[in-house]
């Protein structure tokens, strides 16, 4: 794939939808830049990355906590970005397997999950895998789903979300907003609105059904 070759037609063979979460399918306020500054973290680097530098145990542990406490109460108080309830209704309704790959903490994610009532058929978090961008979260999503990675779309707001995806092989699906266009180079589809992914795969499976027919 090339950078933002899927124009509102998925590829033959995409048969599952794998999706970041903060950003994507749900506003929890994370405020990155605070939580650096309370930490004093550099910004151009990602937290987990930063943490993995640091020696002192006390200090990784203190980071985590930190970083934490912001995910436990962004989850607490998230809320379904424009389109992502009706987006993942859709996916159910035409039997497409879902999955969350975020690099958030697991506790986190069972929070927002709870108070949302997230439908999705596979969660991977960061106790699960290495972190985005490295694709080994995706590659067990694949697994699970008992599907090739190749036949997943990843779809994230994030560099990291994209990273994976063309890493391990999966459509890298850009949810662009806001100011992170520039990150349209890396995708392989470039969404404006979730409502364009439920059009692509209600498309692909009425496609498949008029060839099942024909």
């Amino acid at each position: 794939m090339g950078q933002g070759t899927v124009s509102g037609r998925l590829p033959a063979g995409i048969a599952a939808a794998a999706f970041d979460l903060d950003g994507t399918l749900v506003d929890s306020g994370l405020d990155f830049r605070a939580i650096r500054r309370e930490l004093g973290f550099p910004e151009g680097r990602g937290l987990l990355e930063h943490i993995a530098t640091l020696d002192d145990p006390a200090a990784i542990a203190h980071a985590h906590a930190v970083i934490e406490d912001h995910e436990m109460a962004g989850a607490a108080s998230a809320r379904w970005m424009p389109g992502a309830r009706e987006l993942l209704d859709c996916l159910a309704v035409l039997g497409v397997p879902t999955a969350i790959l975020t690099r958030n903490t697991r506790a986190a994610v069972e929070c927002c999950r709870g108070a949302l009532r997230i439908p999705v058929d596979v969660v991977v978090t960061r106790e699960d895998c290495l972190p985005k961008p490295n694709p080994d979260g995706l590659y067990r999503i694949a697994r699970r789903l008992r599907l090739p990675v190749s036949s997943l779309v990843y779809v994230g707001d994030f560099v990291y979300d994209l990273q994976a995806a063309r890493a391990a092989g999966a459509l890298a699906c850009l949810y662009r907003y806001g100011d992170n266009s520039r990150f349209a180079e890396q995708a392989d589809w470039v969404v404006d609105h979730l409502e364009e992914v439920a059009d692509a795969f209600r498309r692909a499976r009425g496609e498949a059904a008029g060839a099942g027919n024909g």
